[in-house]
């Protein structure tokens, strides 16, 4: 079935090659906030889903892109593993291929790696009708381009995912999160100088009033680590980074334009008129402001890094800071090997790409 679905994919981008006709790629849509509109006729992978093969002792799984997050997670819960990079899902029905098409990870990233990290292959349909496989089910150093983690954060303008291979880990035994009520500055210095350190910290965040902590390993570590910090346990530890993950917290509901800004984590707090997030140690802050992109990215760009415009923002502006001239030839050159006749998600990521 799911090989008669792979061919009517196929059939539809070669008809839209052939047709000049641009594709806008959609698994559940719970992600549709995140990069500019593509006015585009609708390609759904939604049905090309399930497991296509799973070694809990080789710690290698791969699924097909339309496979819902949930159920992948569910199956690596049974074998007490996990997707280190804890993806957001965004709702109900992500899937796979729309997490890894995103390239979003949750509260763990600096400290577990990202989803591109975890990519060890996958199976696409290019720009030429073509079905190609990248990579493999083994993490291995090899000459030549790493064109299967190109695909992590592409938004979908490089190719149709069918299958994706991602290296998992084991549960942690352990996990525990601490609390301390802090001032920014504060939270700023103590992230950074605990995760300096050799300790089991896995997740550290600060929503404006408090830091939290999060310790994740083998028991005895864990427990050591907790007595070093000295912090406060919190009660719903799991709940709350749930509530971080998927912008659920009370932070994220507001109708202002919501911001992230990826910048170096020892950065000083940032002078922009709005309501702070932390996290990532510092590294990733969401920002609610209505100043304006310019402001924004140009505070960004000083401190060593770029500003997402990741919803609710005005249907002129670029979700994604336009990189440098290098950088976007780069793309660009990408986007004519794999894509050659501009057909998927064109303008997604980059107006004009």
């Amino acid at each position: 079935m799911n090989q008669n679905l792979s061919q009517q994919l196929q059939q539809q981008v070669l008809g839209a090659i052939e047709a000049r006709q641009p594709l806008r790629i959609q698994g559940s849509g719970s992600k549709n906030h995140l990069g500019r509109t593509t006015q585009a006729t609708l390609l759904d992978v939604s049905e090309h889903r399930g497991i296509v093969s799973y070694d809990p002792v080789e710690l290698v799984i791969t699924a097909r892109a339309g496979t819902p997050l949930r159920e992948l997670e569910q199956t690596l819960a049974e074998a007490g593993q996990i997707l280190p990079f804890e993806p957001p899902h965004f709702g109900p029905n992500a899937t796979l291929g729309g997490t890894i098409a995103c390239g979003l990870s949750g509260p763990s990233r600096p400290f577990s790696g990202s989803a591109r990290d975890y990519l060890l292959g996958v199976k696409l349909i290019n720009g030429r009708g073509e079905i190609l496989r990248f990579g493999g089910q083994v993490m291995k150093n090899v000459a030549g381009y790493d064109c299967s983690r190109l695909m992590a954060g592409a938004m979908g303008t490089l190719g149709v995912l069918l299958e994706v291979s991602l290296k998992v880990l084991p549960r942690p035994a352990a996990q525990i999160t601490l609390v301390n009520k802090t001032s920014l500055p504060q939270a700023l210095e103590t992230m950074n100088r605990w995760a300096g350190k050799s300790l089991p910290l896995n997740a550290a965040c600060y929503d404006g009033e408090n830091l939290y902590l999060r310790l994740s390993g083998a028991g005895t570590a864990v427990k050591s680590a907790h007595q070093l910090i000295g912090y406060e346990a919190q009660p719903d530890g799991d709940a709350f980074w749930q509530r971080v993950k998927e912008h659920q917290h009370p932070f994220f509901q507001s109708e202002q334009p919501l911001w992230r800004l990826s910048v170096p984590a020892n950065t000083a707090p940032i002078d922009i008129p709005g309501s702070w997030f932390i996290d990532w140690s510092g590294a990733q802050r969401w920002l609610l402001s209505s100043s304006s992109a310019q402001q924004i990215r140009k505070q960004a760009q000083a401190a060593g890094g770029h500003a997402t415009l990741f919803r609710r923002g005005a249907a002129d502006c670029e979700t994604f800071q336009w990189p440098a001239d290098g950088v976007i030839q780069l793309h660009r050159r990408l986007k004519q090997a794999f894509d050659p006749a501009g057909i998927f998600n064109p303008g997604r990521l980059y107006s004009g790409l």
